[in-house]
């Protein structure tokens, strides 16, 4: 059983904990993944490691509730535990020998942006944070940004944070003024990474996207994460999650989302009405 020591409401729909798991905490890196379960008959869902404490034996996870478990999830609290946290899972972000580098992150796909700017940043590497938000109210970890990046550009698509724009607007101005990345990793939706990688092959720039938004069950086992990378079959949860960018199949990576799409959703409205009933009673 896993504790959960730390809730914080990020915004309405995105909620950050830490979690209680010395022996995950000792060994995650920035880019790995954990799979959790709230209950003994709850879903087996992947989560990327947002942050972690070595010290304190900590953990740190940030969902988005969007779904079944998610819902659930966020109607914990602190004190409340987990049935199981199992971790760390994936390929650790490579972060070694980088001088400079831009971080390119999307609504909460910043979350796992975050951890790979900061480790970047301990490295002595200049990292160029990019974050866009629909608004001002979705905006999560501004301030950890800032505090471990050279710059931060924040971006919102109504201009009501930030700058008025897209991450790829910001990305290519920087690009342009002369700044020479050594690498760009992006994170967010795949429409988003499609169009930061479709940039950056402009310019000949080197971009790695992480391909945490797809996956499923987080052992290769459910097929639900396999994509194309360079005309080869991949699953982002055992091959990745992070790919070159410049030769995944976007389009179908943004097919297959759209299949679960349905049952996502009336999985979610079938476990908020049954929390709603609990409460009720």
């Amino acid at each position: 059983m896993f504790e959960i020591i730390r809730k914080k409401e990020l915004n309405p729909t995105v909620t950050l904990i830490d979690v209680k798991a010395p022996l995950i905490a000792k060994k995650a890196e920035p880019g790995q993944f954990v799979i959790l379960r709230t209950d003994e008959s709850g879903e087996r869902i992947p989560l990327t490691v947002a942050d972690f404490d070595r010290e304190k034996g900590t953990v740190t996870v940030i969902f988005q509730k969007v779904g079944a478990t998610t819902e659930k999830l966020g109607k914990m609290n602190v004190g409340d535990f987990l049935c199981d946290f199992v971790g760390p899972l994936g390929k650790a972000t490579k972060t070694e020998g980088l001088k400079k580098v831009a971080v390119v992150g999307g609504g909460v796909g910043c979350a796992i942006a975050f951890p790979v700017a900061k480790k970047l940043h301990s490295l002595g590497c200049e990292v160029h944070a990019i974050i866009g938000f629909r608004n001002k109210d979705l905006v999560i970890l501004e301030d950890e940004f800032r505090a471990n990046t050279t710059k931060t550009v924040l971006m919102s698509d109504d201009g009501s944070a930030g700058e008025k724009g897209l991450v790829t607007d910001a990305l290519k101005k920087l690009i342009e003024i002369g700044d020479k990345y050594d690498e760009v990793i992006t994170i967010g939706p795949l429409i988003m990474m499609k169009f930061v990688c479709a940039l950056t092959k402009e310019y000949g720039i080197k971009t790695v996207a992480s391909m945490n938004p797809i996956m499923i069950d987080g052992t290769g086992m459910c097929g639900g994460c396999r994509l194309t990378v360079g005309g080869k079959m991949k699953f982002a949860c055992v091959d990745g999650p992070e790919f070159d960018g410049h030769e995944i199949d976007f389009d179908e990576a943004i097919d297959r989302g759209r299949m679960y799409a349905d049952f996502e959703r009336h999985a979610y409205e079938e476990t908020c009405n049954l929390l709603k009933k609990a409460e009720e009673k």
